[in-house]
């Protein structure tokens, strides 16, 4: 069954834990809702998303998110179509960036706005096969 997928990248405003577990809170209610899964990549510098499900409920998701004042400068990385969902069990995974992501510095200079949509599509990927 082909899904739509939508990947952003933005940086956090006010980061800490408890700001995390009402995004989590928030994020898995209104996917349960909306049949979208997907996984959030976070650490105090990065929020890194993707979302999977239905095109125009992936949409919405987004459209909500976008304004959201919790995070700054949301940046679209891909946006298409895929033929099976990488997060089917996951109403929104919650991962750490890991050390084979990118630095502090990596990310400070860009490194979620400069990555292509398949470097980007391969972490999530790898996420995925570690969750199986």
């Amino acid at each position: 069954m082909t899904c739509t997928q939508l990947i952003y990248a933005s940086q956090p405003f006010g980061f800490d834990d408890a700001m995390l577990s009402g995004i989590l809170r928030q994020a898995r209610r209104n996917n349960t809702r909306d049949g979208i899964t997907g996984a959030l990549i976070v650490r105090d510098d990065l929020y890194l998303q993707l979302l999977e499900g239905e095109a125009e409920l992936v949409e919405a998701a987004y459209a909500r998110i976008v304004p959201d004042d919790r995070h700054l400068s949301p940046h679209l990385i891909w946006r298409g179509s895929a033929d099976e969902r990488l997060f089917p069990a996951w109403a929104m995974r919650d991962d750490p960036a890991r050390t084979w992501m990118w630095t502090a510095a990596e990310v400070r200079d860009g490194a979620a706005r400069d990555a292509t949509p398949d470097e980007v599509r391969g972490i999530f990927a790898r996420i995925a096969a570690e969750t199986e």
